[in-house]
């Protein structure tokens, strides 16, 4: 267990029987009446956003989250795989539970999944990844305005906007926070 008083973001607790991520707290003294801390976290099982204000003399529990580096290896008819490349186990993750994230995968890349007591959480994709572009319009010349960009779409199926001199067979780097381009590899 765990003083409120003590939690800092990023941490994992359990609250109301769910397993939950600190995004930002703030502890309020106001000029009359008792202390209390207001919370907003992110349920891990869900992926909602909560705000939440406790009295701060209560206890949470602390959620013992596990994290596995994984290799994707394939997709088949929605069941995703994964490899740990350490005692090279696999595990078979459903669409549903990756979550958007399931997009931005291709053959070959690490990523880490979070465990709770056996149970699949998610899963935390690099910040950024590099991607072939498969296919893309050539650029039209004289079409040249400000922050011109074009539909691509690369190795995995993904379609992003990218600058018109990204050409087919080039590799671009993607941000997963956002799914937009960020540079050329």
């Amino acid at each position: 267990m765990i003083n409120i008083n003590d939690i800092k973001n990023g941490m994992t607790l359990i609250i109301d029987g769910n397993v939950c991520q600190i995004i930002e707290f703030l502890h309020v003294k106001p000029g009359k009446g008792p202390a209390f801390v207001r919370i907003k976290f992110k349920n891990l099982r869900t992926g909602a956003t909560i705000e939440q204000t406790f009295n701060t003399n209560i206890k949470l529990e602390k959620a013992n989250i596990e994290k596995m580096p994984m290799q994707f290896l394939y997709e088949n008819s929605g069941k995703y795989n994964f490899m740990n490349m350490e005692t090279y186990e696999q595990i078979e993750l459903d669409k549903s539970a990756l979550g958007d994230d399931y997009k931005y995968l291709k053959e070959g890349l690490d990523v880490e999944i979070s465990f709770y007591n056996g149970e699949v959480l998610g899963i935390m994709l690099p910040e950024k990844i590099a991607y072939v572009v498969t296919s893309t319009e050539p650029a039209v010349k004289g079409n040249t305005a400000t922050n011109a960009t074009k539909e691509a779409v690369l190795e995995n199926g993904l379609m992003v906007k990218v600058p018109l001199f990204i050409n087919q067979d080039e590799t671009v780097i993607v941000s997963t926070k956002d799914g937009k381009y960020d540079s050329r590899a």
